[in-house]
């Protein structure tokens, strides 16, 4: 049976779909949307666009018009506060000679490069994993970091009826942090959820306790997403290292709210976890999850190919099934290992 996403969160079987803050190509969104509301997925995380919001929303519709007991996921927009590689996008800077041998098309998980003289990059496919830049031997290419106007667009989300936003934050950028949370402040109240996503650094538990204090009102549920290795979990299982040893360190700095795995995250994240007895809320899958069901989320119209759609939430499954199965001694509430659920 499947979970409500608020009592997956607790039990230790939430699953996260990372569509990618800067990823705004519609019709893969829509698919994705669809393959994984019908794989049972908890959460999808969007760039915070309305119409990246809108053609998700139209992809768990189509979901559900197939299965009409699912219960649809949380949409998640992301933010960021200050500069982050998840905020970016490949750019030609140079000159692509004649004879550039074109690395970067071969590194490129979204395809967004196409195999032209000069190069031309696809703005809504390049999602600014940045794996372009070290191999072009000509060094034409760069990364444009932007920021989302969470002013500007938190209304109109909320209003197409957004139940989450996650934060992106680094070690240091408190002043960044406490500028987006007095715009966020006035709508945390109609929020399910609200998601801090960091990576390490030093001094990270006084930098996590630090924008508690900020987080007034508190949101009604609050994640630590551990940011491991960004945008590398379809890179081979070994990327997920960094996200667990993160994920340890945070939890022993016992804050109030939920540690949800994410950067690096694959197939072999959550068994990982469990092997090395790391209570964590769940996962966030992104570029891994993306890969996965790549074939079937390029269709312009994926239900024309039933086959193609069936087998992608298969594989979709396979992987979700890697949270959602828990072993017999993992079936009660998260926190009943941790002790009582912490307060505000």
């Amino acid at each position: 049976m499947q979970l409500r996403p608020a009592l997956a969160l607790a039990r230790g079987q939430w699953c996260k779909l990372i569509c990618g803050a800067s990823f705004h190509h519609l019709p893969t969104i829509h698919n994705l949307a669809l393959i994984y509301t019908l794989a049972g997925v908890d959460c999808i995380d969007l760039a915070a666009d309305p119409a990246i919001v809108q053609a998700a929303q139209a992809g768990i519709a189509q979901a559900q018009a197939l299965q009409p007991n699912l219960h649809p996921p949380w949409l998640m927009a992301s933010l960021n506060a200050g500069e982050d590689p998840h905020f970016r996008k490949a750019v030609i800077a140079g000159s692509c000679p004649p004879d550039c041998p074109q690395p970067c098309l071969q590194v490129c998980p979204p395809h967004a490069i196409a195999p032209s003289l000069p190069i031309q990059i696809s703005e809504a496919l390049c999602y600014g994993c940045g794996r372009c830049q070290p191999v072009c031997p000509y060094q034409s290419l760069t990364m444009n970091y932007f920021a989302v106007s969470a002013g500007e667009v938190l209304p109109r989300l909320l209003h197409l009826g957004i139940q989450a936003v996650e934060i992106h934050t680094q070690v240091g950028e408190l002043p960044a942090f406490r500028q987006i949370w007095q715009v966020l402040q006035p709508w945390v109240a109609k929020l399910a959820l609200v998601s801090i996503s960091c990576g390490d650094g030093p001094e990270l538990g006084s930098y996590l306790r630090s924008l508690l204090e900020v987080m007034q009102p508190r949101p009604a549920l609050l994640i630590w997403q551990t940011d491991g290795r960004p945008m590398s979990g379809d890179l081979g299982v070994g990327a997920t290292r960094a996200t667990l040893n993160l994920a340890r360190k945070v939890l022993d700095l016992h804050l109030p709210g939920y540690v949800q795995l994410a950067g690096g995250t694959n197939i072999a994240t959550m068994p990982k976890a469990r092997q090395l007895g790391i209570p964590v809320a769940g996962v966030a899958y992104g570029s891994y999850a993306r890969h996965l069901v790549a074939a079937a989320a390029e269709h312009q119209d994926l239900t024309r190919y039933p086959d193609l759609l069936w087998a992608s939430v298969a594989q979709a499954r396979t992987l979700l099934n890697t949270v959602k199965t828990l072993p017999e001694s993992g079936s009660q509430d998260l926190y009943l290992s941790r002790g009582s659920p912490p307060t505000w």
